[in-house]
């Protein structure tokens, strides 16, 4: 059963990049045709889909997200990566990284200075 792990800072400040790693053991992040995801909840709100790498590679954006977030993969570690730049406030929430019903225990980034 795949497992995945999200890791990185818990505290980020206005204007810098925020970089979160999900390790994921138990599975190939190259195995056809999984979607490696990036998820969040900011507090009270819904659960946001902010992108994904597939297994080949490709990556996919929420519009919305797309001008500042940046998804890759190290194939060499099992691992997918987050990056969201120029981070204000309001990107304070639980980051979760999920695949296909499996998901990460999700970890919080705050945003402050």
């Amino acid at each position: 059963q795949v497992q995945l792990q999200e890791s990185g800072p818990g505290l980020v400040k206005p204007s810098q990049t925020l970089s979160l790693t999900c390790t994921v053991s138990g599975g190939s992040i190259t195995t056809s045709y999984y979607y490696w995801s990036w998820i969040r909840q900011p507090p009270g709100k819904g659960l946001e889909r902010m992108g994904a790498i597939a297994y080949d590679g490709s990556t996919y954006y929420s519009p919305s997200l797309k001008s500042h977030t940046s998804i890759s993969r190290d194939t060499s570690k099992n691992q997918f990566s987050l990056q969201l730049s120029s981070v204000t406030p309001e990107d304070t929430a639980v980051y979760y990284c999920a695949r296909a019903g499996s998901w990460g225990q999700g970890t919080q980034v705050t945003v402050s200075s």
